[in-house]
């Protein structure tokens, strides 16, 4: 089974990108393996199978990501950059004040 997230890349100040992820996309796996990526790396992906250390296995072709006015978990986790490295965030939760509206 799949286990789906979402990659939420800023563009402006209420404009958010989601990249897609089809697989892997549990914490243990995906922090260490976004580590090596940067936004634009991933943004230039668009939609993504599986981040890995050494590859990001996209889909080809693949769709335009999202554009929504804030990071939306939509799926099983949502990754964001935040002080120069990938984090888990949960939207519910208290966030940090760089992304309150």
């Amino acid at each position: 089974m799949s286990t789906r997230a979402q990659i939420a890349i800023q563009l402006g100040p209420e404009e958010w990108a989601h990249i897609y992820c089809h697989y892997d996309g549990y914490p243990s796996h995906m922090l260490p393996a976004l580590a090596p990526w940067t936004p634009e790396d991933i943004l230039a992906a668009k939609e993504v199978r599986q981040v890995r250390v050494d590859e990001l296995d996209c889909f080809d072709p693949p769709r335009e990501p999202p554009i929504l006015s804030r990071p939306t978990r939509e799926l099983c986790h949502l990754y964001v950059w935040q002080d120069g490295a990938w984090v888990e965030l949960d939207p519910e939760a208290a966030q940090p004040e760089a992304l309150r509206p």
